[in-house]
């Protein structure tokens, strides 16, 4: 099969760097593997083809980006030849070929990893009848921790590593958020993402914006302010567990592994 011998190829590029590594870092077929899964969970059906997106914004913590300092170049190659073979597999559209980035996010631990998709249309060429809209950034960046702590051992094999997504929510009043794009506006206002019938809260009171891996809280000129964890403030980055106040609503953030 075509995508097990890149697979194959992504493992032996690197088995020299990774075969002495320890098994918390992030290896490369494990982004693979996940890469795929986003191409999957991102389809955009039209009236007769099945879109998928065509950038792939990898998010790496500085440690794990050292790993591949040198042999960045041939991972991405890699990475996208196997996104282009598991869209031809599956019988996917693309505006372009893919596209992969890496990028440093000093908020991710070792292990840790995120991935963002966008629907990129290629410079200085229309849409084609029927393809999704351009996204001008991309959408929610998904987190991916390792499955479970374990002892840093030697020479682990990429399918020993496993990893979870994670799922970020606000609760309130008995409900429960899940969080899905990178900006998130709450207030009174029915044109926010989260509504709170509170007559305390401005029509569109605050901000939850994703910045890389980490999570930011924003005031949006509120007639009351904010409160996170009993402590006024118009910005704050958010940490699992944290309690905001708009108005008179309390919300809880969680940030937890699916």
């Amino acid at each position: 099969m075509v995508l097990r011998s890149i697979e194959q190829k992504i493992e032996s590029l690197f088995e020299g760097v990774f075969g002495r590594a320890f098994r918390t870092n992030v290896q490369p077929v494990e982004l693979a593997r996940k890469l795929a899964k986003e191409m999957d969970d991102h389809r955009n059906v039209s009236v007769s083809r099945v879109y998928v997106p065509n950038e792939y914004s990898i998010y790496l913590s500085p440690a794990d980006r050292e790993q591949f300092s040198g042999y960045e170049d041939s991972l991405v190659g890699e990475l996208e030849d196997y996104l282009a073979e598991h869209a031809r597999r599956e019988q996917y559209a693309l505006l372009t070929a893919p596209k992969v980035l890496l990028n440093t996010d000093e908020d991710l631990a070792v292990g840790e990893f995120g991935i963002a998709t966008r629907m990129a249309k290629p410079e200085g060429r229309a849409g084609s009848a029927g393809a999704p809209a351009e996204q001008v950034e991309p959408g929610a960046t998904m987190i991916y921790k390792p499955a479970a702590p374990v002892q840093p051992t030697e020479a682990a094999s990429a399918a020993d590593l496993g990893v979870e997504r994670e799922v970020v929510t606000l609760s309130y009043d008995g409900q429960r958020h899940e969080v899905d794009k990178r900006r998130v506006v709450i207030g009174r206002s029915k044109d926010c993402d989260i509504q709170l019938e509170d007559g305390n809260v401005s029509r569109r009171h605050a901000e939850l914006r994703q910045e890389g891996a980490a999570y930011w809280l924003i005031d949006l000129d509120s007639t009351n302010g904010m409160e996170v964890n009993g402590r006024a403030t118009r910005r704050a980055k958010l940490d699992d567990g944290d309690a905001v106040t708009l108005g008179s609503t309390e919300l809880v953030f969680r940030r937890e592994l699916a």
